[in-house]
């Protein structure tokens, strides 16, 4: 099918990537597999089969290889589900509320805007059943000033207005926001404070992870302090300030200097990666990931200046239950240790 063909009909634009300089040439169903999270070897191919996969413009056959700068796009006869955002009643932990802003205490394993494999249940749509009209970023995505991962419990603030979107927006760009997170990583972080430096951009080997790149112009600059709170056997709970806000920075950042997030299954922390050998402990960390099926990571405190009345607002929110009770199990395991 000639593009032209493909301009006669309404097609909608599902998926745009640009592969980027260091792509090694790579068969583009296992490129887009790479690229979008949940999806099936048997789907992609039938998009392409359908003449759906396009790389500059061209549609192209499932074993065409991508090359740098190439631009793939996916487009389908429907319109994609994250244009169909329908308001569903569903609770929200809503810290605090006014005119112009919402905080809200998000849970674990909820997502925060609809996308690939998730099109319903996620706090997008529990606010659009909360709210009439809230204003939509330039993602459309409604309210949504800055974002944290599913499994990632804690602190987020949604704009109501535009007037709040954009003064909100502009505190994130500045780095002017005040962001804590609290984090279980694996092994015995020597330094009691210090700051992790180093260019975040999407792994050139696996698509669903970020990578840290210390040298060149690869990724976006991203700074994470941090601060020893306590000292497990093989696992220390750090405070982590984000001077940026990039995707999985604080994930990606602690891999990247040897200290995985616990139970971070995208970026290996699910393993043992610190401790003995005996078939004890390899039990006991497995009691620890079924009671914290997450990585360990929760956005404790938000900070931001209120877009109408200029005072800086600072919200605290307690660590749930799963993650206290996995340290908990850390912390009798060291005292057990000791004795």
């Amino acid at each position: 099918m000639s593009k032209e063909d493909f301009e006669q009909e309404e097609l909608y634009e599902h998926f745009k990537f640009t592969a980027s300089e260091g792509q090694e040439p790579l068969r583009v169903d296992k490129f887009l597999m790479n690229f979008i999270e949940n999806a099936t070897r048997n789907k992609v191919q039938q998009a392409i089969k359908a003449g759906g996969v396009l790389v500059n413009e061209n549609t192209v056959k499932a074993n065409y290889k991508v090359k740098p700068k190439d631009e793939v796009r996916v487009v389908l006869a429907h319109p994609p589900h994250i244009n169909l955002l329908v308001a569903e009643d569903i609770p929200i932990d809503i810290v605090y509320e006014d005119d112009a802003v919402i905080v809200v205490n998000k849970a674990a394993g909820m997502v925060v805007h609809p996308g690939h494999g998730n099109y319903s249940g996620t706090l997008v749509n529990g606010l659009l059943h909360h709210i009439d009209n809230l204003p939509t970023n330039a993602n459309e995505r409604p309210g949504l000033v800055h974002r944290i991962d599913k499994d990632t419990s804690g602190l987020l603030v949604v704009a109501k207005t535009e007037f709040a979107m954009a003064h909100l927006s502009k505190q994130f760009f500045d780095r002017t926001t005040e962001r804590l997170y609290y984090a279980l990583v694996w092994g015995n972080v020597e330094e009691d404070t210090g700051t992790i430096t180093g260019n975040i951009g999407r792994s050139l080997k696996n698509r669903l992870q970020m990578s840290v790149f210390p040298d060149g112009d690869f990724g976006k600059h991203a700074v994470t302090h941090y601060k020893v709170l306590e000292r497990f056997s093989y696992v220390t709970l750090v405070q982590c300030k984000l001077e940026t806000g990039r995707t999985h920075q604080i994930r990606a950042h602690f891999k990247h200097i040897g200290h995985t997030l616990f139970n971070d299954e995208r970026y290996g922390g699910d393993l043992i990666l610190k401790g003995t050998t005996f078939t004890k402990y390899k039990q006991f960390v497995d009691n620890c990931f079924k009671i914290l099926p997450r990585q360990a990571l929760h956005a404790k405190t938000l900070g931001f200046t209120h877009p109408v009345t200029g005072v800086f607002m600072q919200f605290n929110s307690d660590i749930p239950e799963d993650m206290l009770a996995c340290l908990e199990k850390w912390r009798s395991y060291t005292i057990n240790q000791k004795e």
